[in-house]
Order: structure tokens, then sequence, then C-alpha cells
């Protein structure tokens, strides 16, 4: 057109032009096109202007757009209302949102009022800049002016809401948009953000049920969206759902991007199928898809997290070579894997290949590193990397003091645990349930139950309620104190606030009846425990046997043998020697045999004490065939009896009569000639006999 003859330059014409070069972000020839103008001697009018800053701004140089503006009002070209919200735009995009603030006081003081697509890029100035309190702030004065907030605008709020974790109110805006009489109902967008925030807050089911109310809206879901569901999914470790959710993206028409395939694999590395997520991992390229530093990330968390360090450090070193960096996220990942499987020779190695590679821990890093040494002991290493972290004026977070009381308090190092909590709150920083779990413990360790009593009241005082986990740390101090009273009432509160009890806190109760004196209750709340299923441990069996004993229950002791007999095997001796003596002491002495016969069948430890256990009550009941038959099962275990059991069992030969006692003297002769290198050191115990 320009080498016609009659060509004529226009300004509209190479406005048009520049606006489709910024629609490309090629910003260089839309510069370009504006000097031409203005050598064909055609004048720059505020479209011209408009279209240039819209250009600077979509490629991030807000610099530019603020020079271009000058240029324009030096042209007294009076700027617009376009203008102005291009130039905001412009820095807000690029999350310079104190720039587009004072791009948008001065266009209140030129005259030029803001309308909806401002407070629109307003918002989301401050939403890219992480101002996610100001950007609420700033809705509640939009509400005050004539403009109506749209659609748009109720989609930012609700991101930011959930970024704040105010997740009640964005769920009341999302509501309100689906009142019949609201102006702005509902877009993809809107529900797309509300997938993500019931996945936040793990309600996998509303995730759902959000999507198919999208669908029933008759909305198209986009591949974001669908995204969402599938994050939500893999989150949980759901691969199956997941799958399927992907499967639907491709019968829909979409192709999977980047973000869908790692997902995915994602989901397979959760649900504990690190070969499987490592296939997705190979689609991703082989649908001519670059994998990202997530997807690597993802990949490196599937190996690490179920146990594959190597696995995972190969990983490190793969991405390398396709020439993407490893980031703190990746060091995170690693080395909350050292931790979990119990390589502290490793975590040194990871906190060494992060600083050659030049990557700087952050908090988070911080947090896995030091959780990390406290996995695997190393306490003076994890105290180090916090005095390191301190000197390097990294700033702790809760997440930090959590790791460190909690670590402290399974070190036994209670004191320590206190400091660190006097530091927290000296900072300011709100402290969650396993905080106040840990310094009730700690409080109860060091005798201070008062100042137990005081933090627990803090903690209810604060509205954050106690959990199972804090009602039993509190369980145990009053156990320890011997405040029976005061615990039996922590219990009542426990039941009046609908606190689930799991298997420790009954335990700790049980503890406490049996030394309080109530072991009627012991039974009371082991029969609870059964119908609601909770599990029964070797803790909850042994005050089951105690609280037996204390009552003289032997009926319910002997019912007992059925509900542990699945779990024979892994119920410690103590437990089922206390209980052989029990039913011995009763004279239950056939069932004393029944229960030992099953320790044996089931392969349950079976040890010197046992054995003693079943002579002893033998030898009271007069049972002398039988005590010489388990000193010979003694034998053929490879367990030598003491020569205290051969002369208790010769002394009772004076009440056996004449007959039984030789009797009783030849099978012990007999035991002994097979005791075979024993025989020497039962020579007292013969001769004993002889006499």
């Amino acid at each position: 057109m320009k080498n016609q003859k009659n060509y004529c330059a226009r300004t509209d014409i190479y406005n048009m032009m520049i606006r489709l070069h910024a629609r490309h972000n090629r910003t260089d020839q839309a510069r370009g096109l504006f000097f031409e103008m203005q050598k064909c001697r055609c004048k720059p009018d505020a479209e011209t202007y408009n279209a240039l800053i819209n250009a600077h701004g979509r490629a991030g140089q807000w610099r530019w757009a603020m020079n271009i503006m000058d240029d324009m009002l030096r042209a007294a070209i009076p700027p617009s209302r376009s203008t102005y919200n291009n130039l905001i735009n412009a820095c807000g995009s690029s999350g310079n949102w104190k720039e587009a603030l004072n791009v948008c006081k001065k266009m209140t003081d030129n005259g030029v009022g803001p309308d909806l697509v401002t407070h629109n890029i307003m918002l989301t100035a401050f939403k890219s800049g992480t101002q996610y309190s100001k950007a609420l702030s700033y809705f509640e004065l939009i509400k005050g002016t004539h403009i109506r907030p749209d659609t748009t605008t109720h989609n930012i709020i609700i991101h930011c809401l959930v970024k704040l974790k105010q997740y009640d109110k964005a769920v009341d805006i999302f509501n309100s948009m689906k009142e019949k009489k609201s102006e702005c109902h509902p877009d993809v967008v809107t529900f797309t953000s509300m997938i993500h925030l019931y996945s936040v807050c793990g309600h996998i089911e509303n995730c759902e049920a959000a999507f198919n109310m999208m669908l029933a809206e008759g909305l198209k879901p986009n591949i974001v969206s669908y995204n969402a569901l599938l994050g939500a999914y893999a989150a949980r470790g759901m691969e199956n759902e997941a799958l399927q959710v992907f499967n639907e993206i491709k019968q829909n028409g979409f192709r999977p991007d980047v973000v869908s395939y790692t997902s995915l694999l994602n989901a397979y590395g959760r649900s504990r199928k690190p070969q499987k997520a490592r296939e997705i991992f190979k689609m991703i390229k082989r649908n001519n898809l670059k994998p990202n530093i997530v997807s690597y990330n993802a990949l490196i968390d599937a190996y690490g997290s179920n146990g594959l360090l190597e696995d995972a450090i190969e990983i490190l070193r793969e991405m390398e070579q396709d020439k993407i960096h490893p980031n703190v996220v990746s060091i995170c990942t690693l080395l909350a894997a050292c931790g979990r499987c119990g390589q502290k020779v490793k975590i040194d190695t990871v906190l060494s290949a992060a600083e050659m590679r030049g990557i700087k821990l952050n908090t988070v890093a911080y947090n896995s590193a030091i959780g990390s040494y406290i996995n695997v002991g190393e306490y003076d290493k994890a105290i180090d990397l916090y005095n390191s972290m301190r000197k390097k004026k990294i700033k702790s977070d809760s997440v930090t003091y959590t790791v460190l009381i909690s670590g402290c308090c399974k070190m036994s190092k209670f004191g320590e645990a206190l400091s660190f909590m006097e530091e927290m709150m000296h900072l300011k920083l709100p402290m969650s349930k396993e905080v106040y779990s840990s310094i009730i413990c700690a409080y109860s360790k060091q005798g201070q139950i008062i100042e137990a009593e005081s933090t627990f009241n803090l903690m209810k005082s604060l509205g954050c309620s106690p959990d199972v986990v804090t009602y039993t740390a509190m369980l145990d101090a009053y156990n320890a104190a011997e405040k029976w009273e005061k615990l039996y009432a922590l219990f009542e509160e426990m039941e009046e606030n609908d606190v689930k009890l799991d298997t420790i806190a009954c335990a700790a109760l049980m503890r406490a009846f049996n030394k309080g004196g109530q072991p009627g209750r012991v039974l009371s709340l082991a029969q609870s425990m059964r119908e609601k299923d909770i599990p029964l441990s070797d803790t909850i069996f042994f005050e089951m046997v105690s609280a037996c004993g204390l009552l003289h229950d032997w009926k319910t002791a002997v019912d007992m043998i059925k509900y542990m007999e699945p779990s024979l095997p892994v119920i410690s001796s103590g437990c089922l020697n206390l209980f052989l003596n029990s039913l011995g002491k009763s004279g239950k002495i056939e069932i004393m045999l029944k229960l030992f016969f099953k320790m044996l069948a089931s392969g349950a430890e079976v040890n010197f004490n046992t054995y003693s256990i079943l002579l002893k009550n033998l030898l009271s009941s007069g049972n002398w065939r039988k005590y010489l038959e388990v000193l010979q099962w003694m034998e053929d275990a490879g367990i030598h009896p003491s020569n205290e059991m051969y002369r208790d069992i010769s002394f009772s030969q004076k009440n056996c009569g004449v007959e039984n006692a030789a009797v009783i003297k030849e099978r012990l002769e007999s035991l002994k000639r097979n005791a075979g290198d024993q025989s020497s050191a039962s020579q007292p115990c013969e001769s004993h006999v002889c006499s």
C-alpha cells in the first residue's frame, strides 16, 4: 500500500498496525511504526499512544510505558481513561503494584475518574504483586462507590481470599454469585477457582460437585478447569480418578499440556507407584512437550517419598543434563526424602549440592533440612542449621519452631523445647496444635503441671480447639502428677466436645483409671473401643489384664483371649506374661496353659520368664506332672531351667507321697541327663534331691 503513487499516510491505519503488533508482543515493530509515522508527517493521537503503551505493557516493559506517557503529555495530548488503564495494566502486570497505584491516583487527580475496568486492573495488580490484603481493602472501597463489581472482580477477590486462607468468605461470595438476583453469575474461571479452593481444603467431594455444577450451568470447562480437578485428585494420590479426568481431557477435544501430565505423574507418585510416574514422565517427551521444573520436582518426590533416594538424586542429574536448573523446591524435596530414609550423610551432600549450584535456601528449605536432621537423630546439626538460618537473616516461621519443638520433645530435650516456645511467643508467631501438645508434654515431663494447664487453657482461649493429641498430652500430664479428679473431668470434657478417641488416648485413660482405683472404667472403655472399632494395642491389653487382676474378674480375662489371639505375635512378652500370671493366680491353670499353647502356635515371644511363670503357678496348684513336662519343654526350646526350678520341685516331694517322690526323682534325673552340658551346673540340685 505504501508503494502506491497515491499513498497518503493515515494515523488510523498506523494505529491499527501498532495494535496488531501489540497483540503479538512485537514491541520493536510497534515502536518502529511509531517513529515511521512521524517521519511521514503523520501526527500520533491518543489512540496511537494507547496502543504503544499497551504493547510495552504486554511485554512487561513498564518503564518504557511510563516514558511514552510522558511523551504524550509533552505532545499536549490529554490522556484518556484507556491511556491510564493501559499504563496501570503495564505496571501491574510487571508486579509493580505501587507504580500502578500512583498512576491510579494521578488519574483521579487529573479529573479522569476510574471505571470498572480500572478497578479490575488495579485489583489484578495487587494480585500479581501478592498484595492480597490490599486487594480486599481496595474491594471495600469499590463497594462504597456507584460502580458495581462484575464477575471478573469477584473472581479476583475469590483468588485473594483463597491465598489468605479465608475460605469461608470465598465460599460466601461464590454462593452470592449463584443467587438468582445476582447481577454477576459464576463463569468458568469462578468454578475453576472454587475447585482449587476445595482442593486446598481437602474437600475432594466438593471439587467434584463444583465441576459438575459448572457442566449443569451449561458452561464448557477449559483445560485449566480440567487441570484443577486433576490436581485435586493427584494431591490425594487418587490415581484412578486422576487418570479418568486425564482421559476426559482428550475425549473432549483438548490436548493435555505439561500441567496435565505433571498432575497425573504426581498422582502416581503419591499413590506409591514411582514406576508409573516415570512412565508418565516419558509420555511428556513422547508427545512433543518439554518437562518443566515442576515435572522434574514431582518425579523426584515420587521416588524420594517412596524411599528410593538414589533414584531421586539421579533425576536431579538428569534435569541438569536437560538444561533445567534445579531450584529450591528440588532441594526441599530431596532433603525430605533423606529424612524419611534416615540418610544423614545424604542430607549433608544435598546441602553441599545446593551451595555449589548457587541455590539459596529459603525458609521452607531450612525447615526441611532441620526436620530431616531431627528425623535421623542429629539434634546438634539441626541446631547448627537453625543458627545458620538466623545468621543469614532467613526469617523463621511457625513451621520452623514446630519442627524444633516437636523434635526436642521426641529426644527428651524438654528444657530446649520450652526455650524455643519462648522465642516463638516473642516473635508473636501463631502456634499450631502440634506445638501446644509438645509444650504441654514438655511441661509435664519437667513436673510443671500448672504451666501445662496454663498452656492448655491459653490454647482454648485463643480459639484453637484442642484435638485428641493435645488432650492426650494433658491426660499424660495429669497422670504423671496423679491428679485423678482433674483427669476424669478432662475426659468428660472430651466427651462433651465429641473428641474422637484414638488408641493412644484410650491407653492414657486406662492407665489413669487403674492407678486412680477405678479399674471398672478400664473394661467399660475397652468395650466402647470394640464398638467403635478403635484398634487394641499392646498397652491396652496390658491395662485390661491389670484391671481384671484388680477386680478379680477372671471371666472377662478369659473372654479377652479371643480378642488378643489375632494380635498375639505383636503383643509384648511382658503383657502376655502378666496375663499368664493372672490366670495362674486365679486358679485357671487349664486356661493359662491354653493361652500358652496359642502363644507358641502364633509365634509370639516365649522366654525364660514365661516358663518361670508357668512353673510357679503349676507348683502352687500341686500339678507336679505338668511341672516336669514344662521343664522338658524348656529343654526342647533350648532354654535351660535354673537350679532353683529343680529345687522347687524337689521340695514338693515331701508332700507327694513316697511313690510320687520316686517318680519325681526319676524324672528329674532323666531331665538332667538330657541337659547335656548343663549337668555339671545342676549337680548341687541332684545331691540335694538324693539327700
